[in-house]
Parts: C-alpha cells; sequence; structure tokens
C-alpha cells in the first residue's frame, strides 16, 4: 500500500444485491467497489462528479478479484479502499470488504483505472486530483 490514508464505510447488504440463496452475487461486488472510489474522492474533499464536469474521466482497464467468504442479505459490511499506485495517466485502486460484525475479510480486490478526456483520448490526471494519494 503506497498512501497512509484509507476510505471506510459501512452498510447493510440489500436484498436486491442477493441471489436465490440469499448470498450477495459476486457481481454486487464490483459496485461495491465503484462507492468505495466515491467514497473516498468524498473523504479527500472532492467528487467523481467533479472530476467529470472538468471533462476528465477514469476508465476502467483492470479489474482482480479474490472471493474467499460469503456475505448474506441483512450482513452489515465494511469496504475500505485505498490508491495502491498512482502515475501521470493511471490509478490503481485496493480495496478489502469485511463482515463489520466479525472482522471476516470477504473479498480484495484491485482496480487499475487510466485518465482520458470527453474524446476518449488517454491523458494527464489533473495535479490537483493526483494529490488523493497524499
Amino acid at each position: 500500500m503506497t498512501t497512509a490514508f484509507i476510505a471506510e464505510q459501512e452498510f447493510y447488504v440489500r436484498y436486491a444485491e442477493t441471489d436465490a440463496m440469499a448470498i450477495v452475487h459476486h457481481a454486487s461486488y464490483i459496485v461495491y467497489l465503484e462507492e468505495a472510489r466515491s467514497h473516498y474522492a468524498r473523504e479527500r474533499g472532492g467528487s467523481y462528479a467533479e472530476f467529470e464536469a472538468t471533462g476528465h474521466f477514469l476508465v476502467v482497464t483492470e479489474i482482480q478479484a479474490r472471493y474467499m467468504a460469503a456475505a448474506r442479505y441483512g450482513d452489515k459490511l465494511r469496504v475500505r479502499c485505498w490508491i495502491e499506485e498512482l502515475k501521470s495517466r493511471r490509478i490503481t485502486f485496493a480495496y478489502e470488504v469485511l463482515n463489520a460484525t466479525s472482522g471476516q475479510s470477504l473479498m480484495t480486490a484491485t482496480t487499475q483505472h487510466i485518465c482520458v478526456d470527453r474524446a476518449g483520448n488517454i491523458t494527464t490526471i489533473p495535479a490537483a486530483w493526483r494529490q488523493w494519494s497524499l
């Protein structure tokens, strides 16, 4: 981990996020990661909406996920998010999803993003936003 700042948030698993066995569907975790990134930005004093308003977008180029235990409907989860690596045009976020009650790690992941402009051209992450990792 290259940054000392870790954003954390807690929420309860909603019924719509589960499968027929009341277990969180694997794809729901990807939505949790997206919200964790947005929460990270808000905790650092910005928002992803503001980032897009500048004409920049962080396109997902890679997701790596490891599922270790099941979360179920009604469980309280804690999602931790931090910046693993930050380059001029690329950012990698890391995550851990835990059962907030037991502390058991349920899933770990990383997502890699490249910064593009409105035309889809790769561009430099604005300096103000590179300070997310400080």
